[in-house]
């Protein structure tokens, strides 16, 4: 048996790590093992861009359910944002060298997006420090994840035909 204090010392460690597996499980499911080269077949492009699409609309729908969640509607919006940036990162890995030199400017620009649209998390944050309620912060953040979101995947789908991705 193990002593009270010790105890809990090991079960904070583990939900510590824990947690911290869980932050960082998106960003590893993105990268591909050592010493192997990513597919970067026709087949593999349109894989990894159908799986973009359906982060977009995994966070799309959590736009709309996130207020129903509370105080866990904006883990919930996090976790679904990281996820769309780990499918986005995997999907610039299916590219061929020349489609990723051709669409480097346009490449750069959607990882702006993502950037940018990565500030309205910390707009939540900040409107919650200035005392608004978290309803409405929550609210607020759903509006501008979901414009924000539709108009960077209109760009992406834009990309994705300019640079011919899917076709041998």
């Amino acid at each position: 048996m193990i002593p009270g204090s010790k105890r809990l010392r090991l079960v904070t460690l583990v939900a510590l790590l824990s947690g911290i597996g869980l932050m960082l499980s998106p960003l590893l499911r993105a990268q591909v093992p050592w010493g192997m080269e990513p597919p970067r077949t026709p087949g593999a492009q349109r894989n990894a861009q159908g799986a973009v699409q359906s982060q977009v609309n995994w966070l799309l729908n959590a736009t709309r359910t996130a207020p129903n969640y509370g105080a866990g509607g904006y883990g919930l919006l996090v976790q679904q944002f990281d996820m769309l940036c780990g499918a986005y990162n995997a999907f610039k890995q299916s590219l061929t060298p020349r489609q990723l030199d051709y669409g480097a400017n346009d490449l750069a620009e959607l990882d702006g997006g993502l950037d940018i649209i990565r500030e309205a998390f910390n707009n939540y944050q900040e409107q919650l420090a200035d005392g608004g309620s978290g309803a409405s912060a929550t609210r607020d953040l759903c509006s501008v994840l979901r414009q924000s979101t539709t108009l960077w995947f209109q760009e992406f789908k834009r990309d994705c035909n300019r640079l011919r991705v899917g076709f041998p």
